[in-house]
């Protein structure tokens, strides 16, 4: 299993000086790949709940994060190897064409490192903002997946329901052929459903133990019914991580706990077959909230970064 680490994108430590020790130190030691995410606005009575925990506010890191992918174009020029990665963007809120060409552009700074994480989304207040229908959301996602793959791949112009363009090349293309992996994210068989007809991968949101195994018998399922080979498919997951001074009980979540108790979860989730895990801690409101203590915070991320490092 390849392991991964979330830059800052979430309250006070998402500052450009911590963004850039995070994304040449993780390369430095190894980790496979860096991530943001993306939330557009936390509004003051939400129409939904945040699907993790029902009947609760949301989360307090929802409250400031940094678009999604200008930090990948910071760290593109900081780094040389390590990939960069998008979990996720949600994709119907974007014009589909303007964003094809910043993933592609991405992709030419970074080298042809980029994995392109999207999602359907799931805040009725996000949709409004963004001017999108939220009953189109399905049609549009699907639309939408073609759309950005036809930009990077196919000079014939496009023509959809939401969407079209007349032939013609729409340059640079990305460095990656035939186009960076699509990781297509969800909760829902249709989201499994959809990685495995349209995308290279699924990507799961903190996804616990006995979920990976099942969304990995799913996927396969799905990619055997789409004439796909399920080996040909990647599970990507974030890792929600919360360190602790003492051990945590025998009902903590994984991946909260002591240095050693992280290390101990991290083997239980190659064990359970997942390609690659990337470690999160902004949804530590200790972390990634507006009044946490950046030096602290970045203490936390580095102390974790270090003692998991590939290798060690």
């Amino acid at each position: 299993m390849q392991l991964g680490f979330a830059l800052p994108y979430a309250g006070s430590w998402a500052t450009p000086g911590n963004q850039a020790t995070i994304a040449r130190r993780a390369e430095e030691l190894g980790y496979a790949s860096l991530w943001t995410a993306q939330r557009l606005l936390y509004p003051d009575a939400p129409r939904n709940e945040y699907y993790a925990t029902p009947g609760a506010p949301w989360p307090e890191p929802f409250r400031s994060i940094v678009d999604p992918l200008a930090p990948l174009m910071f760290a593109a020029g900081l780094t040389s190897r390590i990939r960069l990665g998008t979990a996720a963007l949600v994709l119907p809120l974007y014009s589909p064409v303007p964003l094809a060409k910043q993933l592609a552009t991405i992709d030419l700074l970074c080298g042809g490192r980029l994995d392109v994480g999207v999602c359907l989304g799931w805040s009725r207040d996000e949709y409004q903002a963004a001017g999108v229908a939220w009953a189109e959301r399905g049609a549009r996602f699907e639309e939408y997946l073609s759309a950005i793959v036809a930009a990077w791949t196919d000079p014939t112009g496009f023509s959809g329901e939401f969407v079209s363009w007349p032939s013609g090349a729409l340059l640079p293309a990305p460095v990656q052929r035939p186009h960076p992996p699509l990781l297509i994210g969800g909760y829902s068989d249709l989201a499994l459903r959809r990685a495995a007809t349209f995308g290279q991968g699924y990507l799961g949101g903190n996804m616990p133990l006995a979920g990976i195994v099942n969304a990995l018998r799913r996927l396969a399922q799905f990619a055997e019914q789409a004439g796909r080979d399920p080996k040909d498919l990647r599970l990507v997951s974030r890792g929600v991580a919360v360190l602790t001074e003492a051990p945590s009980g025998a009902d903590r979540r994984p991946l909260t706990g002591t240095l050693d108790q992280l290390a101990t979860d991290v083997g239980s989730y190659a064990d359970a077959g997942l390609d690659e895990l990337f470690l999160d801690l902004n949804f530590d409101p200790r972390v990634g909230s507006l009044d946490s203590d950046p030096a602290r915070s970045m203490d936390r991320a580095l102390t974790i970064l270090e003692h998991l490092a590939p290798g060690n």
